[in-house]
């Protein structure tokens, strides 16, 4: 019996350790997860202590930032508006005080820990898209600005006045250094702005980024052409020696597209600033040549046919201004034997902006021209008034002459006139081509040039351009609108509703032969009007529809562009409506952008919408 009782307690008290171990360990587990729970814990609590100050710092240098940027909003207003009303001294004084702030935000946004949240997702967007903007406003308010303050400081208009048939050059010698430099820091900041991705920007940051890269854009193209206008004038004008010039007088009553028909034109010699008159004609009198005088883009040919290198009144078939210009200078050394240096064109409608200006001017043999009738004068009145071709161009001669000599006299009010020819040439009524590879290139850049651009870069371009089909003078009637509307993407581009109205407002009888023409369309008093419709560079055509229905058209292409043409007639007092639905390329801009219309200038203004829309989302 002890033995049997010994034996059952020392198995009780082994059950028991054994019991007392399990309990042990298990209590030993239930707890290990409570430390480990401690422990990463802790670990935050220290990272957090130790970026805390971080990110305190950063958000306060954020909001010094802003409120110097603010500052500086306002500034540029200001400034802004003194150098329009010519107070140059308290332009001086807000630009230092926008360089204080300028600079403050620059400093601030350079901060090593604001450069380093750039890299912090969700917040790096943001902090990139403010050193930008702070960058540009501190580049802009420490070089461009000055800059630009200098070059209107130099400026005294009445000596940049033309006086005796001369123009003064060494002013614009003294400005275009100033100019030259003002326009590489503003088109700098346009670049920098234009590379911001707005796409994850918050509401105020992305805002006062697209802000700022509108308000660049505009200053930078309108600073870009003065700039280059003051380096390029005193060139073409002969400071280096005699140049001559093709002056073209585009004759908007028929329609072309570039702007009318190449009609009376006079060759200016250029020779140190003072400009004559040493020859004229009409491009009539060049006649028509058996081939092309130079030879033809292909896709060109296709789209306008051979008669654009064949046809001195048909060289402006196609929109770029270069390729029309060099064909009809050839045209005319093949006829004279006489090799100029460049071709300018202008219109009516020019005229009458200058005219507005200088005052009335007596034209012999015919009514004086002024500022309100010189468009009716010279593109209906005279073809209504006057039946022989040959006194209609001998009357378009004087016109011409007069004109020119009213232009190079002395400027009543030169700061006018500088607007007015500033109009005209935003346009595209002051065109400008030279023979010389450097100044063209140059000029391509400007508004002047004329250039069917290649490339659109971020804005897609769609261009509406107008030949006249009828072979008479019915385009002084003509009156058009034009309207882009943003659709869906397809494939990852966006497509684009373009939508043209013509309208006729001829009359249904009374029109001279001289005024309805070859009557190509059968009734003389209907209107054909050649459409050409561009797409943007590496986009297409999709359909056409003429007043609501689909119709074939010529297709073809004018510098890599794909082009579409359709014939539309208009009779007396009627209206058409054109819609293409056209697809951009793949490199259309990934931010948001408002797309351009490029059109032919008129006898009357066209009514133009177009809609700002974003880049199609990734995949659709």
């Amino acid at each position: 019996m002890t033995v049997t009782v010994d034996a059952a307690t020392r198995e009780a008290r082994a059950a028991a350790a054994r019991a007392s171990r399990v309990a042990a360990s298990r209590r030993r587990r239930g707890r290990r997860p409570r430390r480990g729970l401690r422990r990463p814990g802790a670990a935050l609590l220290a990272c957090a202590a130790l970026l805390l100050p971080g990110l305190v710092w950063t958000a306060s240098r954020g909001w010094m930032v802003r409120e110097h940027l603010t500052a500086a909003a306002g500034l540029v207003r200001t400034l802004n508006g003194q150098l329009r009303g010519g107070d140059l001294d308290a332009a001086a004084r807000t630009l230092s005080q926008l360089q204080v702030h300028a600079d403050a935000a620059r400093a601030y946004a350079d901060d090593p820990l604001w450069r380093g949240a750039g890299h912090t997702p969700g917040l790096g967007d943001d902090v990139r898209a403010v050193s930008a903007v702070s960058r540009t406003v501190d580049e802009l308010a420490n070089v461009g600005l000055p800059a630009l303050l200098r070059s209107i400081g130099q400026v005294r208009w009445e000596r940049f006045a033309p006086v005796g048939g001369r123009l003064p050059l060494t002013p614009l010698a003294r400005i275009a250094p100033d100019l030259a430099t003002a326009d590489a820091a503003f088109a700098a900041g346009r670049s920098r702005i234009a590379a911001v991705d707005r796409r994850g920007l918050v509401g105020p940051v992305g805002a006062a980024v697209a802000q700022l890269g509108a308000e660049l854009a505009t200053a930078s193209r309108d600073l870009g052409t003065a700039a280059r206008a003051a380096a390029l004038i005193p060139a073409l004008a002969g400071a280096s020696g005699p140049r001559t010039f093709l002056l073209v007088f585009q004759n908007l009553a028929e329609v072309r597209a570039t702007g009318g028909l190449p009609g009376a034109y006079a060759v200016v010699e250029a020779d140190h600033g003072r400009l004559r008159v040493r020859h004229q004609g009409s491009a009539s009198g060049l006649r028509p040549f058996p081939r092309p005088v130079l030879p033809l883009d292909p896709a060109q040919q296709a789209l306008y046919s051979d008669r654009f290198g064949t046809y001195p009144a048909d060289v402006n078939l196609t929109p770029d201004f270069p390729t029309a210009a060099a064909t009809l200078r050839e045209m005319y050394r093949r006829r004279t034997g006489r090799t100029v240096d460049g071709v300018l064109a202008t219109d009516p409608v020019a005229l009458s902006y200058v005219l507005r200006v200088q005052g009335p001017v007596p034209v012999p043999g015919g009514p004086t021209l002024t500022g309100a009738t010189a468009v009716r004068t010279l593109l209906s009145d005279t073809y209504r008034r006057v039946v022989s071709p040959t006194t209609q161009d001998r009357y378009f001669a004087a016109a011409a002459r007069a004109t020119f000599a009213a232009l190079t006299g002395r400027a009543a009010r030169p700061v006018a006139l500088v607007r007015a020819l500033g109009r005209a040439a935003g346009e595209r009524r002051l065109l400008v081509w030279s023979a010389d590879p450097a100044e063209q290139r140059r000029l391509e850049e400007t508004v002047l040039g004329g250039r069917l651009p290649a490339d659109d870069g971020r804005e897609p371009t769609v261009g509406v351009f107008l030949n006249d089909g009828s072979g008479a003078k019915l385009g002084y009637y003509l009156r058009q609108r034009a309207a882009l509307d943003t659709r869906p993407c397809v494939a990852g581009r966006r497509e684009y509703a373009l939508r043209v109205r013509l309208s006729s407002l001829a009359p249904a009888a009374g029109l001279p032969k001289a005024v309805t023409g070859l009557a190509l369309a059968g009734d003389p008093f209907t209107l054909r009007t050649n459409v050409v419709v561009l797409a943007p560079t590496g986009g297409s055509l999709v359909t056409m529809r003429l007043d609501g229905r689909p119709v074939p058209y010529g297709a073809g292409s004018d510098r890599g562009r794909r082009a579409g043409s359709l014939l539309v007639d208009l009779p007396p007092g009627g209206s058409a409506d054109l819609e293409v639905v056209v697809r951009a390329g793949t490199a259309v801009s990934a931010f948001r952008h408002v797309p351009r219309l490029w059109v032919t200038p008129r006898v009357t203004d066209w009514s133009l919408s177009t809609q700002s829309t974003d880049a199609c989302p990734p995949g659709q």
